[in-house]
């Protein structure tokens, strides 16, 4: 279906002139010579952009232009204008015009300027339904199921979720511990920062570090560039550690330092950087007693214990 085109001139010759040019674009374009004629236009059909002149018969240009913006906060409008100064543009940005242009108006010039409002406009609406998509499929109903048993740790976690506090998941293999992760996340105040699932298990203990921390360049033998860690890319969203019962006594004492400081350092930095990352972590381990057997710290445990869901 054409995108549509709405044009608000009062110079005939002007207003037909880019109706035909805009028609031969393959837009559906409507055409009037007031404000006040246009805003019944808008009671009654919606117009993908609309083009207007500031210089009008009665309700000018700007005001015809809050009015839009009033009716529809998403309205795209574009100002024509023959008096172009300084003030005159940065009111019209103020008041929400997606640009202006100076008579006469070249049509290669306002051909671009409508073709890269229409791609701005359709990369946020993609961007908002992927994003309602992702809430959606992340919805707890949806992804665990229904037993009074799941809805009792489903209402508990719903509580905690936009919260700050470090989240332990306990669970057999094959329980959806991190849907479940996912889940919580995206109904968060993070849900629109990253998500970053580490299974513990599956990074040899050589690489880990690297791979959470990042390295600079130089740092050791292969390090021919610098690279970015997974808790650096994680910043302001959810680091998701499975397996976390599996992480040696050394990367225990490193993830307790960065929970505690809030800080990371890349292998072969010199300088530290402040990160705020909430700690979604699971395991299929009884982290009680690995502490009896000294393979797991008592205070990383406490760190990440906050608050405590066990999956049937």
């Amino acid at each position: 279906m054409p995108e549509r085109l709405l044009i608000v001139e009062d110079e005939q010759t002007l207003r037909e002139s880019l109706k035909r040019v805009f028609m031969r674009e393959g837009y559906e374009v409507d055409t009037i010579n007031n404000a006040e004629s246009a805003l019944k236009f808008l009671e009654e059909k919606f117009y993908d952009l609309i083009i207007s002149d500031i210089i009008l018969p009665g309700i000018n240009g700007i005001e015809f232009l809050r009015k839009c913006k009033e009716q529809n906060p998403d309205q795209i409008v574009i100002i024509m204008t023959a008096y172009a100064s300084l003030e005159t543009a940065v009111e019209a940005l103020r008041s929400g015009a997606y640009d202006y242009v100076m008579k006469p108006v070249l049509h290669e010039e306002i051909k671009k300027i409508i073709s890269n409002a229409l791609r701005e406009r359709s990369l946020k609406n993609e961007n908002l339904l992927l994003k309602k998509q992702l809430e959606d499929h992340y919805d707890f109903e949806r992804i665990i199921g229904r037993s009074r048993e799941i809805s009792t740790i489903i209402g508990d976690v719903k509580k905690v979720s936009d919260t700050k506090s470090n989240i332990l998941i306990l669970g057999e293999t094959g329980t959806g511990k991190e849907l479940f992760a996912r889940a919580i996340h995206f109904n968060s105040s993070r849900h629109d920062k990253p998500f970053i699932p580490i299974n513990c298990s599956a990074i040899p203990d050589n690489l880990l570090e690297s791979e959470l921390f990042g390295y600079t360049k130089g740092a050791f033998t292969g390090a021919v560039n610098s690279k970015r860690g997974l808790f650096d890319e994680g910043d302001g969203g959810t680091i998701f550690l499975d397996e976390i019962g599996e992480l040696s006594m050394q990367m225990q004492s490193k993830l307790l330092r960065v929970i505690d400081d809030k800080e990371i350092r890349p292998i072969g930095g010199v300088q530290s950087r402040k990160v705020d990352m909430r700690f979604i972590v699971a395991t299929n381990k009884d982290l009680s007693a690995c502490i009896k057997n000294n393979t797991f710290r008592e205070d990383l445990y406490y760190r990440i214990n906050v608050i405590s869901i066990k999956l049937p």
